[in-house]
């Protein structure tokens, strides 16, 4: 039951040295530390998404229980797949799936179901474990790859989830992965994101997936963060703000066909 990395030495540095270096490089100087419910992440290689990802998770005050929810983009596997048991390794460490919180969420609702197969060659929350491990140290958390649905089956999800951590001492940290805009100019990448940032920090998920529906955004993570915000609307949730917005525009230059990358805080 252990996973190994999938994209360490594309995506990230494989080298443990290498890789703290290369976090460590994206790290603001100052951060005033706040505690969150949530925060919406960015999975593209760090060289482009990274600094996006780093600012942050750097401004969270760390927590050891994490459920984070990614896109399928295989769309190999269950729906919503679930890895529940065993840990996945990183080049810094090996992080444990919490067995007992997977458990819980499996038993109280049909809709996520148990399955690695999403999970084998899927990015978008592998890449998110170095970063996560290099600010929080140790951590267990629940890994949930999600296929596009209904919004009343986002809804579903989420209440499978928020039933099973009523039971939970310890507050969970809710993290969805998601990129905004691929591959168009990075005026129009702008434009298009502002309006599903707007919908975020709404905390509306409804709006959310009617403006990528109305606009054509091509948001591969319209499933996680649909479900993120249902989640922390039922565990109280009442603002979301930006921390850093940018484009693979600004770390490469290149300005004709960019994708959009967002970090959010949820309090």
């Amino acid at each position: 039951m252990i996973r190994k990395p999938a994209v360490s030495g594309q995506f990230y540095p494989s080298d443990k040295r290498d890789l703290e270096a290369t976090i460590d490089g994206f790290k603001p100087k100052r951060n005033n530390k706040i505690s969150a419910k949530g925060i919406i992440l960015p999975h593209a290689g760090y060289a482009y998404s990274g600094r996006v990802a780093v600012e942050t998770i750097s401004r969270v005050l760390a927590k050891k229980k994490l459920i984070l929810l990614g896109p399928n983009h295989t769309g190999l596997g269950e729906k919503f797949s679930l890895w529940g048991k065993g840990k996945w390794e990183t080049p810094l460490a090996s992080i444990n799936i919490d067995e007992e919180l997977s458990k819980r969420i499996l038993g109280t609702g049909s809709l996520i179901a148990e399955d690695k197969l999403a999970h084998q060659h899927e990015h978008s929350l592998e890449v998110q474990l170095p970063i996560l491990y290099r600010f929080f140290g140790q951590f267990s958390f629940v890994p949930i790859a999600c296929q596009q649905a209904s919004l009343a089956n986002y809804r579903k999800v989420a209440a499978q989830i928020c039933q099973a951590i009523k039971a939970q001492e310890d507050e969970v940290l809710f993290i969805a992965s998601t990129d905004l805009t691929h591959y168009e100019p990075d005026i129009t990448a702008r434009v298009k994101d502002r309006t599903v940032i707007e919908a975020i920090i709404n905390l509306d998920e409804e709006e959310l997936l009617n403006k990528v529906k109305a606009k054509g955004i091509t948001m591969c993570g319209v499933a996680p963060v649909a479900i993120l915000l249902c989640c922390l609307k039922a565990v109280g949730a009442k603002k979301a703000e930006v921390c850093l917005y940018q484009t693979s525009g600004d770390a490469g230059g290149d300005k004709t066909s960019v994708v959009g990358y967002v970090g959010m805080i949820i309090k």
